[in-house]
């Protein structure tokens, strides 16, 4: 009879066991998914999902790898989407060997292509003023980037049609 029990007790604790190691999975993934930040790449890591470092993402898709802070380590990318998001521990600005300057919010986001980060949000540079960054791209040994004022006005301003003023030059 004790040995019948034995078996049973082993079996109904092996169940047990398992259901507890589905469980904590369960745990992890739906931790990973409410988590954000630097976060959800450490709870990636414990589930065995590797990523390269970003300096190697960034070679990979023919950026400068210095592109972004030393820190900004962790990130997300949508590889169906190309959707990137880098996290910097905190807002900070970079200067580079050619004396531009580049201004980072804790959340940089765009979308990735070879040769190519558009549509940046969280990214400014110093032109005179500082502009938001909008677009990255490479072109050999260069690299552009895209920097606009975006100003909002009414719309109602421009629904009188106005006859232009003449000007010398452009």
């Amino acid at each position: 009879m004790d040995q019948i029990l034995n078996k049973v007790g082993a079996y109904w604790i092996g169940q047990k066991a398992n259901q507890e190691i589905d469980s904590v999975g369960d745990d992890f993934n739906s931790l990973s998914t409410s988590i954000s930040g630097g976060s959800k790449w450490l709870v990636n890591k414990l589930k065995g999902k590797m990523q390269k470092p970003l300096t190697e993402l960034l070679k990979e898709h023919d950026l400068a790898i210095g592109i972004f802070p030393r820190d900004a380590t962790n990130y997300e990318l949508n590889e169906e989407t190309g959707k990137l998001i880098v996290y910097i521990p905190s807002i900070c600005e970079v200067g580079y060997r050619d004396s531009s300057v580049l201004r980072f919010s804790t959340v940089v986001t765009g979308n990735l292509e070879k040769g190519k980060l558009a549509g940046i949000e969280g990214m400014k540079t110093k032109v005179m003023i500082w502009a938001k960054v909008t677009c990255i791209t490479s072109d050999g040994g260069k690299l552009h980037f895209t920097a606009g004022i975006k100003k909002s006005r009414n719309k109602h301003a421009y629904e009188v049609l106005r006859d232009g003023v003449s000007v010398d030059k452009f």
